[in-house]
């Protein structure tokens, strides 16, 4: 894809380290909680976005294959919006590419609308700021907000009279000796999306209340621990915060459970290496791979010890990465 109205552009999946779990009521698909997240290198979207007046309707292959009913209309949402912006009626054919396992925990979703959004708005000449790409990936994605920036990101909650909210930086990716390593449990596709999954929790979890009530003040120490730079405080709050998300999601009825034994099995050697002095603490997004926060030093004991675990079918080696970019022209989100 190339020439006029067309671009291609690269985002990376985040992880919440202060975990986003629920919506608003009030629309604009507004997050019921704070988060925050390190965008990582070493696993990306590449998606490519072309406006032709010749077509009938939006085309969009994921992977190679087209894709599902539910994953075109999110895509046409966030096309229609650019195009209202724009000025223009024309449909889009849209290519899109992970280099990791999609809609199974590892924020593809982030990361696909992100770019989507990034390609769209250069491909029909509109500002790229980071700020209306984050704002624009949000509306269909609440987490692709943050795959916007690099580094380490924050997104409030939203409020009642809310429409735009962007992610805004909290930290560049090399403010923090961090390493995250992935534990791959499945290639698969999980059960419940995220979408439907906190919403089930929202509607029928007693323990909901209590997730939207705490999330704040985990935020906080989270916040403050990556400023501070103190990868122990952070682990333990980041820890805290996906078993209390994933707690209330259990609590649901029926239960949404995202974990597998391998999942269980993976938590069970972070708390080995900790008690034996490696730096190690656990987080887990709706889906049953665990990402393990360690230092580079302690990075080859943590990938060795989740390689043995059992289920386990292979390790990612990541580290905080950059925001979405265009390919082939050197744009990033942040220019004009």
């Amino acid at each position: 894809m190339s020439g006029p109205g067309s671009a291609r552009a690269v985002a990376h999946p985040n992880i919440a380290l202060a975990k986003y779990w629920g919506k608003r009521p009030f629309g604009h698909n507004l997050p019921a909680v704070p988060s925050l997240s390190v965008t990582l290198a070493g696993m990306c979207t590449t998606t490519a976005v072309r406006f032709d007046a010749a077509l009938d309707a939006d085309v969009l292959t994921l992977n190679g294959a087209p894709a599902a009913p539910g994953a075109l209309a999110r895509a046409t949402g966030l096309l229609d919006r650019v195009r209202a912006e724009a000025g223009t009626a024309a449909r889009a054919e849209v290519i899109s590419d992970n280099d990791f396992p999609t809609s199974a925990g590892l924020a593809s979703s982030a990361s696909a609308f992100a770019a989507m959004a990034l390609a769209a708005r250069a491909a029909l000449g509109l500002s790229i700021d980071a700020s209306a790409i984050s704002d624009l990936a949000r509306r269909t994605s609440v987490s692709a907000a943050r795959s916007a920036l690099g580094g380490f990101a924050a997104l409030r909650a939203g409020v009642a009279g809310d429409e735009v909210l962007a992610a805004e930086p909290v930290a560049p990716a090399d403010h923090l000796d961090l390493r995250v390593v992935v534990a791959v449990t499945t290639e698969a596709a999980k059960d419940v999306s995220s979408t439907k999954g906190m919403q089930h929790t929202a509607d029928t979890s007693p323990y909901y209340p209590a997730w939207v009530e705490d999330a704040p003040r985990l935020f906080a120490r989270i916040h403050a621990a990556v400023l501070a730079r103190d990868l122990e405080a952070l682990g333990i709050a980041a820890e805290a915060s996906a078993l209390r998300m994933h707690a209330s999601a259990v609590a649901a009825a029926p239960a949404v459970v995202y974990w597998s034994p391998a999942t269980l099995g993976a938590l069970a050697t972070v708390r080995d290496l900790r008690a034996r002095g490696v730096a190690a603490w656990s987080t887990i997004d709706a889906g049953p791979h665990v990402k393990v926060l360690t230092t580079a030093g302690d990075e080859a004991e943590v990938t060795r010890a989740l390689r043995a675990t059992a289920g386990v079918l292979r390790t990612l080696a990541t580290h905080p990465g950059p925001g979405a970019a265009l390919v082939g022209s050197g744009g990033s989100a942040g220019q004009p």
